[in-house]
């Protein structure tokens, strides 16, 4: 007589459907992620990695003399490194609980661990790219003392911020836009102005990144509820919110053979030998290597702002 299958005996099977519900839950919370550098790095060579950036030349204005061979240039090289750092969690799951529970358990962990892991990445990621030294204070201020409701994004600061990226040279990722990454609570502010496009008007063969939700004056904004908060921060208690104007390679994510994608880990009961002796223990969880590092601050400008309530 054939063996009837299932899902217990196919661990295979379990693991790739525990996979693809992570991954679904990940997704979406990888924006900050999306517009880095991509840095793939070989295993067993440290935790340490160079990105290498070489200087601009300044521009040649002395004119050559004939017959006399110029004295010449060199290159200089800017390294800037980054370590890597490991990342993850897991949920303990006893004979029990999967036996007896009312939802099936290890699904349900295997999604909230996505939306943990997808949010852990983009944090990191966001938090490292925050903290560069391109700032623009909202309405000309000159500190993060801001007033609600008055000190605000609007078109002038959106052109303010691309003009200090076109002073910089900086280009616009995959040569046509650069990328503004905006909280909800900003997004209410900029969607008010009268040359703000919608994404809902683009013509149909613009490409749409994913959570785009509109563009203005060279800028394409993609929605994330990650944004930067400054809790209190501001004039009188006021939320400060930190809106990311990103050109090409302003920064990069390290990625160490591919650990930088979560990898679920499943331990069914049973697996753990003297440790478990009644296999009564599974366990659920995530683990990922990567960093982010900040490779141009001249490619990237905070906007710091209140917003209207």
């Amino acid at each position: 007589m054939a063996t009837n299958q299932t899902l217990g005996t196919l661990a295979q099977e379990n693991k790739i459907a525990y996979d693809r519900v992570l991954l679904e839950r990940l997704l979406p919370y990888l924006t900050y992620l999306k517009y880095g550098q991509k840095k793939p790095f070989n295993k067993n060579e440290g935790d340490t990695i160079n990105f290498r950036r070489f200087n601009s030349l300044a521009v040649a204005l002395t004119p050559l003399t004939e017959g006399v061979v110029p004295g010449g240039n060199t290159l200089s090289i800017t390294a800037i490194t980054a370590t890597v750092q490991q990342y993850g969690d897991f949920i303990s799951v006893t004979d029990k609980l999967d036996m007896l529970g009312i939802d099936p358990i290890i699904t349900e962990t295997s999604v909230s661990l996505g939306e943990q892991a997808g949010n852990t990445l983009d944090q990191i990621t966001r938090d490292i790219i925050v903290a560069g030294t391109t700032v623009q204070y909202a309405n000309g201020k000159a500190s993060r003392v801001l007033t609600a409701q008055t000190d605000v994004v609007n078109a002038t600061e959106i052109k303010k911020a691309v003009r200090t990226l076109r002073r910089n040279n900086a280009q616009p990722i995959e040569g046509k836009y650069f990328i503004g990454i905006v909280g909800p609570d900003v997004e209410y502010d900029i969607i008010s102005d009268t040359l703000w496009q919608d994404v809902s008007k683009y013509s149909a063969a613009e490409q749409i990144f994913d959570g785009e939700i509109g563009k203005l004056y060279g800028v394409k904004f993609v929605r994330t509820s990650n944004a930067k908060k400054f809790a209190g921060a501001g004039a009188a208690g006021a939320d400060i919110f930190a809106t990311m104007i990103l050109a090409a390679n302003a920064y990069g994510i390290v990625d160490v053979g591919g650990g930088s994608k979560p990898q679920i880990i499943v331990k069914e009961h049973g697996s753990s030998g003297t440790a478990d002796p009644l296999n009564q223990i599974a366990t659920i969880g995530w683990k990922a290597m990567m960093t982010a590092v900040r490779l141009q601050e001249l490619a990237m400008v905070r906007i710091e702002s209140s917003a209207t309530l």
